[in-house]
């Protein structure tokens, strides 16, 4: 018998941090898929697992149950400064 009583809010961060999970696997069968279909049905699979993690991330922020913190506009400026750099060496 489960004597779990979780709530809305434990529900859905489990099943964000699923979603999270899930985007990492299928992101890793589809780099090493050695078929060009088969890739194309996995990189299908991982649209639409990021599209139902997204809305579950949405739901929860709706509810004010997940807000991640804006970056600081100094980091953002140097990581875009670092990575065009990296991009114009390619």
């Amino acid at each position: 018998m489960n004597n779990w009583n979780w709530s809305d809010r434990e529900i859905m961060d489990d099943v964000l941090t699923s979603q999270k999970h899930i985007t990492g696997v299928y992101n890793t069968f589809s780099n090493e898929c050695v078929n060009q279909q088969l890739q194309a049905d996995m990189m299908s699979i991982l649209k639409e697992e990021h599209n139902m993690q997204f809305d579950v991330f949405s739901d929860m922020q709706k509810r004010g149950w997940y807000s991640p913190a804006a970056a600081e506009q100094q980091k953002v400026t140097e990581a875009k400064s670092k990575f065009e750099g990296i991009a114009t060496q390619l």
